[in-house]
């Protein structure tokens, strides 16, 4: 009975390391088998309250809040390259005495392809999108004041194939000719000279021109990232010299794993809109839930080299 015992221990025991093997060996097959997508997403939801109660100073009593996705989905393989950028931020504050203001409303979408000629430089085709999400209105985006914006209103899609040079995943820079539509499609806002519309009633405006665009990425510190991205586009057909400018920076201070800070500063000047210079600026701290599935395209720190490699 004991050596029947013993040989059974001995059977299980072989049979078990067995098991051990055979899974160590799948995991090690699941790791080497090439992975294509990078994905980056970063969400957060940001909140700011002030209280005052016989504050000789004075102020208002007010609450804010900012949802914000930024999501970076990239596509390599070979000599293809495909990048597709999400970005949604939307927010409001309540003010006693005031009522309720939008204070960020952003909606951008593009995709770009790109088929690599040459080392960092690739022949690619994409197209945009630039719009937000609801109206906005002049006095600070009082709803009882004079509507200024809404959904698509205006919405600017750029279509179009050029050059675009990425010596590593931080540094994107895209040149390229390009159509860019503009449309205007709430019926209050579609008057002669708003965003550059020739007629009452018109909702479409099409124009040729040259657009540039570049995106870099820079880490600060541990734990503190920005990211820039600048545009400028300019119109071949007509007013060339009237050109488009914008640059976004965001600047993620994270403090811990679901807990972050951002700040946005935003400027842009476009003379189809308003013939100055456009300013803004947002500050949070709040929740923040980012994903990462680990797949980085280039190990590479050309354009961070004082940072250890």
């Amino acid at each position: 009975m004991r050596k029947f015992i013993l040989i059974f221990l001995m059977y299980a025991g072989f049979t078990v390391n067995a098991q051990v093997i055979i899974s160590d060996s799948a995991a090690v097959d699941t790791i080497k088998k090439p992975r294509h997508w990078s994905i980056v997403a970063k969400n957060s939801l940001m909140f700011n309250q002030a209280a005052f109660s016989n504050w000789v100073g004075g102020g208002a009593n007010n609450v804010g809040w900012l949802a914000s996705a930024n999501y970076n989905l990239v596509y390599e393989n070979g000599r293809n390259l495909w990048e597709n950028i999400i970005i949604m931020n939307y927010g409001q504050n309540t003010t006693k005495g005031i009522g309720t203001r939008k204070t960020q409303d952003v909606l951008n979408l593009s995709t770009n392809y790109g088929l690599q000629f040459s080392k960092s430089w690739y022949v690619s085709t994409g197209a945009s999108l630039l719009s937000q999400f609801s109206g906005g209105f002049e006095d600070g985006n009082n709803p009882e004041a004079k509507k200024i914006s809404n959904f698509m209103a205006p919405g600017y899609v750029n279509a179009g194939v050029g050059i675009t040079y990425r010596p590593n995943e931080n540094l994107t820079v895209t040149m390229r000719p390009l159509s860019r539509f503009t449309f205007v499609l709430d019926r209050e806002l579609q008057v002669a000279g708003t965003y550059g519309l020739k007629a009452d009633g018109d909702f479409f405006l099409m124009q040729m021109g040259f657009l540039g665009s570049a995106i870099y990425k820079v880490k600060l510190m541990e734990n503190i990232e920005m990211t820039n991205t600048g545009s400028i586009f300019s119109n071949y057909l007509e007013n060339p010299d009237h050109m488009v400018l914008s640059y976004n920076m965001l600047l993620n201070m994270k403090i811990n794993r679901f807990i972050s800070s951002i700040v946005t500063l935003d400027l842009m000047y476009d003379h189809n809109q308003i013939r100055k210079t456009q300013l803004k600026q947002t500050l949070g701290v709040g929740f923040a839930y980012n994903l990462d599935n680990g797949v980085k395209r280039s190990d590479r720190k050309d354009s961070q080299f004082w940072l250890k490699k």
